[in-house]
C-alpha cells in the first residue's frame, strides 16, 4: 500500500522505489507489542506458515518488467470477450472444485478423475489470459478515475494529469490474514499475512495455539494486498475484482494524504488509532464500489442481479439486519465484562446464520475486529459509516468527497462536516 511521492513515468522505477517502502514498513508492524513473550510465543506459532512478502514483491515486479515493453492493453470488443470468458471460468472452476471435494468426501458420486482434467483445462485456459485480463482492467479503473478527475494526491498542487499510483495488479492467490484481537472487546490488535497453501486443519490448529495466548484470533480470506502491484483473489466475480483493485489503489493513494499518512502510522503500531483506521477502510470502500460500478456498468452489465442480491431476495432473510444485531450484543455482554457469555452467544448465532444459508467459519472478537473496520459493512455499529455516506450526499461530486475526507486527521474532522 505505500508508493514513492515523485511522479515517475516508469512502472518499474516505481515499483522498487515502492517495495523498498514496502519492506520497510512490514518490518514495523511486528513493534506494535502488548509485550515482547506474547509476540514472541506468537512468531513462534506462525513460523512456519508465514507469507513471504519479500520473494513475492521481487516475482510480481520481476513479471511487470516483462510488461514494460508489451504496450497498453486497449479496451475492445475482444478484450472485452476475455474478461467475460476468464470470469466465467472461474465460475466453472469454483463449481468444478466444489464437485470434487463433494465425490471426495463421500458425500456424492461421480468420476474424480474427468473433472479433474476438465479443471485442468479451465485454470490453463485462464493463465493464459490472466496478463491481458489484468491489463484490461486496469486500463478501465484508469479511465474512470480519469472521468472523475482523480490523478494523483497532488493534482490540485501540481495540476499533472497522471495517474499516481499507476493502476496495477496481480490476479493469484492472495495469502491468508491472521487476526488478533482481546477477549474483553473488540479490537485488532494484530494481523500476520500468512501461507495462501495452507489447510482448514492448518488453520484451526493456529488459531488454537493464538488463543490459548488469552487472545481470540481467526484466520481469515483476503480479496486483496495494497502491496504494489496489489494482489487481487482469482478465486471471485467481476463485481469484486473491480472494486477490490480501486480499493487497494486508493489505499495507495491515500497514504500520501493526511487521513492516509495517519493510517499508516495506525497500521506499523507506531501510532494506534482505530477510528482513523475505520475512515481510511470505509472512505477507500465507498469511493472505490462507485468506481468499479462505472466500469461494471460501462463494459459489463447485463441487467441481472449478481449472486447476493439474488440469494437475499430468494431468501427473505436480512444478513446485514442480523449482524448488525449480533454485534450491538455481543458489545453489550463485553460491555458488561460477561466475556464467556459473548463467545456463547456468538457459536448459537454462527449456527442460527448456517440455518439460513450463510456459513460463516468462526464467529467471535476477531471476526468483528476484522469486519468491524469497514463502517459500512454489515459487521460495524460505528457511526462512522453513516456520517461517510451523508457526507458523500453533500458534496457534489466524487473527486471533491475523496479530497474533504482525504485532508482530515481526526474523527471529529468528519462529525464537524456533516451538516
Amino acid at each position: 500500500m505505500f508508493q514513492g511521492i515523485k511522479l515517475i513515468k516508469s512502472r518499474f522505477k516505481v515499483g522498487l522505489f515502492l517495495i523498498a517502502v514496502s519492506l520497510l514498513l512490514c518490518s514495523l508492524i511486528a513493534g506494535c507489542a502488548q509485550s515482547q513473550d506474547f509476540d514472541s510465543q506468537l512468531r513462534t506459532i506462525i513460523k512456519p506458515y508465514r507469507f513471504d512478502f519479500i520473494k513475492w514483491e521481487i516475482n510480481a515486479l520481476g513479471e511487470e518488467v516483462g510488461k514494460l515493453f508489451g504496450g497498453r492493453q486497449e479496451t475492445t470488443d475482444n478484450g472485452i470477450a476475455e474478461v467475460i470468458e476468464y470470469f466465467s471460468n472461474v465460475a466453472r472452476i469454483k463449481r468444478l472444485e466444489s464437485e470434487m471435494e463433494a465425490i471426495k468426501t463421500g458425500t456424492r458420486q461421480g468420476d474424480a478423475a474427468s473433472l479433474e482434467v476438465e479443471l485442468s483445462r479451465w485454470q490453463q485456459r485462464n493463465m493464459e489470459i490472466t496478463d491481458n485480463v489484468e491489463s484490461l482492467l486496469e486500463a478501465q479503473i484508469r479511465d474512470a478515475l480519469s472521468q472523475q478527475g482523480i490523478f494523483n494526491p497532488i493534482y490540485d498542487y501540481v495540476g499533472v494529469k497522471i495517474c499516481f499510483p499507476p493502476v496495477n495488479f496481480k490476479l493469484g492467490r492472495t495469502p491468508y490474514l491472521l487476526v488478533v484481537s482481546p477477549r474483553d472487546r473488540i479490537e485488532s490488535i494484530r494481523e500476520v499475512a500468512l501461507l495462501p497453501e495452507m489447510t482448514r486443519e492448518d488453520m484451526e490448529s493456529i488459531e488454537a495455539e493464538v488463543d490459548k495466548l488469552g487472545v481470540s484470533s481467526l484466520v481469515v480470506d483476503l480479496g486483496g494486498l495494497a502491496t504494489y502491484p496489489s494482489y487481487v483473489t482469482d478465486k471471485v466475480d467481476l463485481r469484486f475484482v473491480l472494486n477490490t483493485v480501486a480499493e487497494e489503489w486508493l489505499h495507495q493513494y491515500l497514504a500520501f494524504t493526511p487521513l492516509g499518512f495517519r493510517y499508516l502510522l495506525d497500521i506499523t503500531g507506531i501510532r494506534r488509532n482505530y477510528e482513523i483506521a475505520t475512515m481510511n477502510e470505509t472512505l477507500a470502500g465507498i469511493v472505490s464500489k462507485e468506481i468499479g460500478a462505472i466500469v461494471y456498468e460501462k463494459y459489463y452489465a447485463r441487467g441481472e442481479m449478481d449472486d447476493a442480491e439474488l440469494e437475499a431476495a430468494e431468501s427473505g432473510f436480512d444478513f446485514n439486519k442480523a449482524m448488525r444485531e449480533i454485534r450491538r450484543a455481543v458489545d453489550d455482554y463485553l460491555a458488561r465484562g460477561e466475556i464467556e457469555q459473548a463467545e456463547e452467544f456468538m457459536e448459537q448465532k454462527r449456527q442460527y446464520l448456517a440455518a439460513n444459508g450463510y456459513h460463516i467459519r468462526k464467529l467471535n472478537q476477531a471476526y468483528f475486529a476484522f469486519h468491524g473496520a469497514y463502517a459500512d459493512s454489515p459487521t460495524s455499529i460505528s457511526p462512522i459509516g453513516a456520517e461517510m455516506k451523508e457526507l458523500r450526499s453533500q458534496s457534489d461530486s466524487l473527486k471533491e468527497f475523496l479530497d474533504t475526507v482525504a485532508a482530515m486527521t481526526s474523527r471529529q474532522d468528519l462529525a464537524e462536516s456533516v451538516r
